[in-house]
């Protein structure tokens, strides 16, 4: 399994932007399908955002369209989502996933310890 660390979250007004960062381990990271999802307390793990190895292909959930943007970096092993817009409800801790294609928390099989963000109004 890939090694994965978040980074980048805290605490930011409505109508606000983060950019979370997630470092990956391991040589064959150009390979990896990365992917972001977010829970909020007492709510399920949901899917935010996926990218596919060469960046040429994206998904993102229709609550986050047109406001969040991921992209990656490969020579830096690195996956980010740019959070625009931020809305409370996007309140959550957020995860990073590897190895994996889908929109389910168990289409991926390595993950992140997670980053928080709060959206204050």
């Amino acid at each position: 399994q890939v090694q994965l660390v978040e980074s980048g979250g805290g605490l930011v007004q409505a109508g606000g932007s983060l950019r979370l960062s997630c470092a990956a381990s391991g040589r064959t990271f150009s390979s990896y399908n990365m992917g972001w999802f977010r829970q909020a307390p007492g709510k399920e793990r949901e899917f935010v955002a996926v990218i596919n190895w060469s960046g040429g292909n994206t998904l993102y959930a229709d609550s986050v369209k047109g406001r969040f943007t991921i992209s990656r970096a490969s020579a830096k092993n690195t996956v980010f989502l740019q959070l625009n817009s931020l809305k409370p409800e996007d309140t959550a801790a957020y995860y990073c996933a590897a190895e994996g294609w889908g929109r389910t928390p168990s289409d991926f099989r390595s993950w992140g310890q997670g980053t928080q963000v709060t959206v204050s109004s």
